[in-house]
């Protein structure tokens, strides 16, 4: 996947986006940001808003900072924000590889759908890692590859033809997370089918961390 294939199929997606893909994703996303008991005046990031869909979700004593590369998405979170009269949300047009945020700058990262849907992974987790705080959260709300030997290979087998609607399935939770700071600190199965994992991470970098990451890049 290239980042501007990506973006002209989720651009594309933007306007049926709920109503096709609504009813597999959307409850799952809703479900994780009721989770997230947001602190007063905390600061929350969430990678790829896509339509915006649980932007109302958020309580109105946090500060939420929103990013997607897909402008068609972008213009459905707008209208999503003004139907709902939302003054404590910003978006931006932003790569989820190279965040424009300075170091440790959320409390909370929230990223629904959003590994598996981005050409390296790998940037991706390292700026989410970069623009978190210490000790702060990293949320991961995904399909990860099973464990199961036959699975895995039917997931690997169909990934190709995922990559062409914007996604892969052959990923599995150990590769993204292997040689980050990230420590798991809560793991569970979410939506009526159990497909996909809700993860929790501490980010366990320390200063001197995050500024090797933001130099590595």
């Amino acid at each position: 996947m290239d980042l501007k294939k990506v973006e002209r199929v989720y651009s594309s997606y933007a306007g049926v986006y709920d109503h096709v893909f609504g009813p597999f994703f959307n409850e799952s996303r809703e479900s994780a940001v009721r989770r997230l008991n947001v602190r007063p005046g905390e600061r929350v990031l969430e990678v790829g808003v896509g339509t915006g869909w649980a932007l109302p979700l958020y309580p109105d004593h946090c500060q939420v900072v929103a990013i997607d590369f897909s402008e068609g998405m972008l213009e459905q979170a707008r209208k999503r924000m003004a139907a709902h009269g939302l003054r404590n949300v910003e978006l931006l047009r932003m790569d989820a590889g190279h965040m424009e945020f300075e170091d440790n700058s959320f409390d909370t990262v929230m990223a629904a759908y959003v590994v598996t849907a981005v050409p390296d992974h790998r940037k991706v987790v390292t700026e989410m890692i970069r623009v978190c705080k210490p000790g702060g959260r990293i949320i991961m709300l995904n399909h990860f590859s099973n464990g199961n030997k036959l699975i895995a290979a039917v997931e690997k087998v169909i990934s190709p033809l995922c990559k062409h609607l914007g996604f892969r399935t052959d990923l599995s939770l150990k590769m993204v997370l292997e040689g980050t700071t990230l420590q798991v600190a809560r793991k569970e199965r979410v939506n009526p089918l159990k497909f996909w994992h809700l993860v929790e991470c501490v980010n366990q970098k320390n200063a001197a961390s995050s500024s090797a990451l933001a130099r590595s890049n």
